[in-house]
């Protein structure tokens, strides 16, 4: 009894496996036609139906790797699929057949066959030359990151070349870092030397770099457009919403001359101050003989004029720091609305600033962090946060509070110098130790 019960087992596991040898054609085909359906799905959603460009400026650098290795995928999936479809087809004969109708395989109607190897054809077809494109320009481009700690190494103050467009920075910082971490039997240098000569004597180098290049351009010209639209965009929105759209509004309702003058009681003491000093250099030109002596009435009538004059100018600076709160949020508006609608903007311009700030030498670098550290946590900021709290304080028209002002100068700069420090000791001293080394030999 177990005996039978044993070869029913051992019939049944056989008899699985030979169905699944007479289906592996169709299960082959089934999943090149699944890749095939995933390239089609990326040229209908991002490209319009149209065959992947990586040459496309819609996209970031990331987005573009990502697309690249997607295709690359799905590509390697479907030619192998198509091998093995053909090698199970070789191999599988009439007696096969018979044997699979016996056990009870019904296999996909042919026309449906056809239609799914024309499918894969036609989409496989655009990309016949993919493969060794993808190889020449991975060759170009990855030694690139290799050969930057060679030139920072031998001669710190030269630029090293711009980062490849293939990479994305956070590409690129990943495989420095594991690239610093490691070792290897040579040294590193020879390698670099090694790989810099096959890409020279690439064939298909000079179109790589040409091809870098315009992307380069285009990610340049995009970034400084956006760099003038978050310029020009705020200050036109100020200005032209503060003229006609908040300026008719306010003199309106500040067009009576009961409306108070003075928003806040520094601007009165200013107007206070001005008219004091009027007065006593008027009667100090009265006494040099350079005017003629006045009055009682007459020195009064020309001292209320004056005060007149002030109190117009003080009630314009209040009428302008009121149009200046609504303009201020006009345009803080008009830059959000600007940021939401440049999204594929935003991503360039941080690639763009990402291989500015990478291709600089250890020394440029050095210099800008002691420029920033200094103006803003230096010994002398103090100084400049209190000028600029001061000039924002009378822009929109509030009382200056010395005591808020001198919290703020005490407290922020220690918290900015702090962060900076922390910065300097988590990121920058792992992806560029030599510029850190420059720093403090510089700040010593």
């Amino acid at each position: 009894m177990k005996i039978s019960f044993f070869r029913q087992k051992i019939y049944n596991f056989l008899l699985a496996a030979y169905r699944w040898y007479l289906l592996t054609a169709e299960r082959s085909l089934d999943r090149a036609y699944k890749a095939a359906l995933q390239i089609k799905a990326i040229e209908d959603e991002h490209f319009n139906g149209n065959k992947i460009d990586f040459d496309s400026s819609r996209y970031t650098s990331s987005m573009m790797d990502y697309f690249e290795s997607d295709l690359k995928k799905q590509l390697k999936i479907a030619r192998m699929r198509l091998t093995e479809f053909k090698a199970s087809c070789y191999f599988l004969s009439e007696s096969n057949q018979k044997a699979a109708i016996k056990a009870g395989i019904e296999y996909t109607n042919p026309a449906t066959i056809l239609e799914k190897l024309r499918f894969i054809d036609q989409v496989i077809a655009k990309y016949t030359t993919f493969d060794h494109e993808t190889t020449s320009s991975d060759l170009v481009t990855e030694p690139k990151p290799e050969i930057i700690p060679l030139d920072s190494a031998i001669a710190p103050d030269i630029a090293p070349a711009p980062l490849p467009q293939k990479f994305s920075s956070k590409t690129w910082h990943k495989k420095a870092i594991n690239k610093a971490n490691s070792t290897g039997i040579l040294p590193r240098s020879i390698l670099s030397t090694i790989t810099r000569l096959q890409v020279e004597l690439d064939p298909k180098s000079e179109q790589d770099v040409v091809k870098n290049f315009r992307q380069a351009q285009r990610r340049t010209i995009i970034s400084v457009r956006f760099l003038l639209l978050l310029v020009i965009v705020p200050i036109l929105t100020h200005q032209i919403s503060k003229t006609l759209v908040v300026g008719p509004i306010v003199d309106s309702f500040r067009s009576s001359e009961q409306t108070g003058i003075f928003i806040n009681y520094e601007m009165e003491e200013e107007a206070l101050q001005a008219l004091e000093k009027f007065e006593q250099r008027t009667k100090f030109d009265i006494l040099i003989g350079r005017l003629t002596e006045l009055s009682p009435e007459e020195m009064e009538n020309h001292v209320k004029e004056k005060a007149l004059e002030i109190a117009e100018e003080f009630r314009a600076e209040s009428s302008s720091a009121i149009k200046n709160v609504f303009a201020d949020l006009c345009s803080v508006v008009a830059v959000i609305w600007l940021l939401l609608v440049s999204k594929p903007s935003i991503a360039v311009i941080k690639d763009f600033f990402d291989n500015i700030v990478y291709g600089l030498s250890d020394s440029a670098k050095a210099f800008i962090i002691i420029l920033f550290t200094d103006v803003f946590v230096g010994f002398h900021s103090p100084h400049g946060w209190e000028v600029l709290l001061e000039g924002i304080s009378r822009h929109w028209g509030l009382p200056g509070n010395h005591d808020f002002i001198f919290l703020f100068i005490a407290t922020f700069p220690v918290i900015l110098d702090t962060i900076f420090k922390y910065w300097i000791f988590r990121y920058l001293n792992r992806i560029s130790p030599s510029a850190v080394a420059t720093y403090r030999n510089m700040n010593e």
